[in-house]
């Protein structure tokens, strides 16, 4: 009877520039991502790209557990760029991929992240077109830390900003808040209800260029990942200086989530979503965009959660809760949920 074998791990070396980098880059990382600009492997890729106006971002991502309900790293790595090329109004063309690769991780692990990573990109139509790998020493990265930039090209004639906000326009979320950060909170603690959650973790470029090429009457839009619906909400407002009203009963959430959030103290217009974006619209647009989200896969529970204000003397975030009563939703203060995202 044969042993059991180790299971292959990165070493230090891979990061060396010799032979066990080229073999990771070439038996390892390739074959999952490979297109032509990539194969090249060249310092930088050449894109050729007719327009003349381009977004550009770029992300690091650290989550605990690599792998959760809904995803994992590297689809949390690609959506997460591609979203915020999304809500900018570009249609995400080329992702750049770094990682940094702890030593001792086992390379099935890493396979099976460049294969969510290909997966995810081929979905949302973007292309990894150049990248860089680096190893640590073990007890420095959790096993794998990833780096993208992405690159977008402008749709013509869209320009969403929080100047463009006016009173009286409506505020719309594409579906249910509090998803992804309380999946990641529950497996991370073992909490029981695990099984019932699952991160919200897509890409919405698509879902976004749709109502941009659609809808004129877009002001502004923003993915509400890191602090939540209460994240973008006071920015918009800090930066606008009028006010937000929003309606509790409105806002989709989904009854495992709440009741998660109530178990643990959490308020869930501050946690984290990695599927959702928050969108100001016209108030003669507003039935159009709930109606493009609703045919969409990623928009089925969309809602208008809420409108702008005319200036108050202290610019707010208001919420009418569900007995009737009012509160202030206030920017959260820290990072409720460390390593979500």
């Amino acid at each position: 009877m044969m042993a059991n074998r180790e299971p292959e791990r990165i070493l230090l070396a891979h990061g060396g520039g010799g032979q066990l980098t080229n073999q990771l880059i070439q038996r390892h990382i390739l074959p999952q991502l490979e297109n032509e600009t990539l194969s090249r492997l060249g310092d930088s890729a050449q894109l050729d790209l007719a327009s003349s106006s381009l977004c550009f971002t770029t992300d690091s991502y650290v989550v605990k557990p690599l792998f959760f309900n809904g995803g994992d790293i590297g689809k949390l790595a690609v959506c997460g760029t591609v979203n915020d090329l999304g809500v900018a109004a570009a249609r995400p063309v080329a992702l750049t991929l770094a990682l940094i690769i702890e030593a001792g991780l086992e390379f099935q692990t890493l396979e099976r992240i460049l294969a969510s990573i290909g997966r995810t990109a081929r979905q949302a139509g973007v292309s990894i077109v150049t990248g860089d790998t680096k190893t640590v020493e073990r007890g420095s990265a959790d096993g794998i830390f990833i780096n993208t930039a992405g690159i977008g090209v402008r749709l013509p004639g869209v320009n969403p900003g929080l100047e463009q906000i006016l009173p009286g326009d409506k505020i719309l979320v594409n579906g249910t808040i509090g998803d992804h950060g309380m999946t990641i909170i529950s497996q991370r603690e073992g909490i029981g209800f695990e099984s019932q959650l699952q991160s919200d973790c897509a890409a919405l470029a698509e879902l976004t260029c749709t109502l941009f090429e659609n809808v004129p009457g877009i002001r502004f839009m923003r993915d509400a990942t890191r602090g939540g619906l209460a994240a973008v909400l006071n920015e918009m407002v800090e930066a606008g200086r009028f006010g937000v009203e929003i309606r509790e009963a409105d806002i989709p959430i989904k009854p495992a989530v709440q009741a998660a959030a109530d178990m643990l103290g959490f308020d869930v217009l501050n946690i984290a979503n990695e599927g959702k974006f928050v969108a100001v619209v016209s108030p003669e647009t507003a039935e159009k965009c709930l109606s493009i989200c609703r045919d969409h896969g990623l928009g089925r529970e969309a809602a208008v959660i809420g409108q702008v204000l005319a200036a108050p003397e202290v610019p707010l975030v208001e919420l009418h809760t569900k007995i009737g009563g009012r509160r202030i939703v206030q920017m959260p203060y820290g990072r409720e949920l460390p390593r979500i995202c």
